[in-house]
């Protein structure tokens, strides 16, 4: 029977146990993308507590590709020093640390007077500004821009990287009918659609080699009227097992999908949580890989249960961590209550105006128990 405390391996990554802080966006990192000082903290502090494995928040790829302010980048060379800081306070703490590569594709925000996001196809209803059509010459800078930039996270010491193919964002944006249109070579065919996903693939790997680990996030659904439907997006995860990726972390929905995107609200009890269950086991009978499921889940026994069925081989979380950074050394050490995390997503409140992710309710605690002390 699979243990949550045991060491497990990814093409060579020692995974000490079974937990995984899924990607992020802290809104910590400097306006061009730096790495600062409270990301080296954070991820620290995440390995201190006993994370198995830490990925990063969303890394742009291109300065066309970044979603949002204080979005960390790794889209030049001058970035990987910083990079290195956080690679290098994580492992001093027996800690593994991914990074996620991404591209926001429309839903780009570079901060750039006059820059147009570009996408897949000319498609209405999900922004309000304009979005212009990727041409094949602007699809081949993006495969580049992602291999350029798993090389330079394997100089900055990263243990490897993810593709962010999920959520809405640019890759999301090829996978699903909803928004691409396309009629070449890239479009119409789940085949044609996840092309470019592979030729990615095949960029990192002529970057990184073949021993490094590289891993993807997808969708399993869209929850979107036309969008990516399970069957078609198991078949990309057996195209990209064939292609040799060495994980999958399986979530859903986009940032148009509503009540069913990806982060949602009221997670009270056992039936609200691991909301993308029954999709995992589905991949689970169609490939071979590691899968790690996030989405809900705030029980250990239910954590427990997901790996002993083979739903998922790896636990994936985010939200807890904003509250616990250590909540997988409490559960180590036999404290087995759920997370404290009450899943009202307020933790974005902050970020959003430019002071970094932090649980809003456990500052308030801390606030009142000084002024008690006072």
């Amino acid at each position: 029977m699979p243990e949550l405390f045991e060491a497990t391996n990814i093409n060579g990554m020692i995974i000490k146990n079974r937990f995984v802080r899924s990607a992020t966006w802290e809104g910590m990192a400097e306006d061009d993308g730096m790495c600062s000082k409270r990301l080296v903290d954070l991820m620290s502090q995440l390995a201190k507590g006993e994370v198995g494995l830490i990925i990063t928040g969303h890394a742009y790829v291109q300065k066309k590709g970044k979603a949002g302010p204080w979005q960390i980048g790794i889209y030049e060379d001058r970035l990987i020093p910083g990079l290195r800081e956080m690679t290098d306070a994580v492992h001093k703490r027996d800690g593994k640390i991914v990074l996620q590569l991404a591209h926001a594709g429309m839903y780009a925000n570079t901060g750039i007077k006059g820059d147009i996001p570009f996408a897949p196809s000319l498609v209405s209803g999900f922004r309000k500004s304009a979005i212009q059509e990727m041409t094949l010459q602007d699809i081949q800078d993006v495969v580049e821009a992602f291999g350029l930039a798993a090389k330079r996270a394997k100089i900055a010491g990263f243990d490897g990287v993810q593709i962010h193919a999920a959520h809405g964002y640019l890759l999301s944006q090829f996978l699903s009918p909803a928004f691409n249109k396309r009629q070449d070579q890239y479009g119409g065919s789940i085949e044609n659609r996840a092309a470019v996903l592979l030729e990615i693939l095949k960029s990192i790997r002529k970057r990184v080699g073949q021993s490094y680990p590289v891993l993807i996030k997808m969708n399993t659904r869209d929850f979107l009227e036309g969008g990516l439907k399970l069957d078609d997006s198991i078949k990309v995860a057996v195209m990209m097992e064939k292609a040799g990726i060495d994980a999958v972390e399986l979530s859903g929905g986009t940032i148009a999908s509503g009540k069913e995107g990806p982060v949602r609200t009221g997670i009270v009890s056992g039936k609200n949580e691991a909301y993308f269950k029954d999709a995992a086991s589905a991949f689970k009978e169609k490939i071979d890989l590691p899968i790690m499921l996030v989405g809900g889940i705030r029980s250990f026994s239910l954590a427990q249960q997901l790996v002993n069925d083979n739903v998922a081989d790896y636990i994936s979380m985010s939200r807890p961590f904003i509250r616990e950074p250590d909540l997988i050394k409490r559960w180590k050490a036999g404290d087995h209550n759920q997370a404290a995390c009450l899943s009202d997503s307020k933790c974005f409140i902050p970020a959003m105006g430019g002071k970094g992710i932090y649980c809003v309710v456990e500052k308030k605690k801390s606030r009142k128990k000084n002024e008690k002390q006072i």
